[in-house]
């Protein structure tokens, strides 16, 4: 299948946008205390700019952020991009980290996603991780297939009691039903 060109949907936040937690209980962007706490914003075009600060309970190697916990920091930047922007829920079905240089604790990564293509179901999204500054030196890269899945992959696969949590903190916050934004 032909890989084509994203198109944003419409009722897609505007570029400059803060981007909210889309749970509340979310391990990498919700307010939770041992969480990653990666707050977004959208940029122009087909990007999602996210930020990511190092603590020392995100370190794997001593004063080094744990390369699993960057890998899910990039998972939940590229997949707020894809919930945002194309308002389709949507699923990793692969992701692919490159290290390009340690990412020592107290630092913040700066993320910057995009989506580049679709093809059926499988929507691909790519994203740089610069080092304590927007232009900063790149420290780790990731590639991702998402997979655009109907609701009843939560509401099957998902705990109902988090589906419900989550459908009262859309009504407090007056949003439209929706798994990922």
């Amino acid at each position: 299948m032909p890989v084509e060109p994203p198109e944003i949907h419409p009722k897609a936040p505007a570029p400059g946008t803060e981007i909210g937690a889309h749970f509340a209980e979310c391990f990498g962007c919700g307010d939770g205390e041992s969480g990653l706490h990666l707050r977004s914003a959208i940029g122009d075009g087909y990007t999602v700019h996210s930020k990511f600060t190092v603590t020392a309970a995100h370190q794997g190697a001593p004063g080094l952020a744990h390369g699993g916990l960057l890998a899910c920091a990039f998972d939940e930047a590229l997949g707020t991009t894809v919930g945002n922007l194309l308002h389709k829920p949507a699923v990793t079905g692969k992701l692919e980290t490159d290290f390009r240089q340690p990412v020592p604790v107290g630092s913040t990564l700066y993320i910057e996603a995009r989506l580049d293509g679709i093809a059926g179901r499988k929507i691909y999204v790519s994203a740089d991780g610069h080092l304590d500054a927007v232009d900063g030196p790149v420290a780790v890269n990731a590639r991702a297939v998402f997979i655009s899945v109907g609701f009843e992959h939560f509401s099957t696969h998902g705990d109902p009691q988090a589906l419900e949590k989550l459908a009262e903190q859309h009504k407090r916050n007056k949003r439209d039903w929706d798994i990922n934004p």
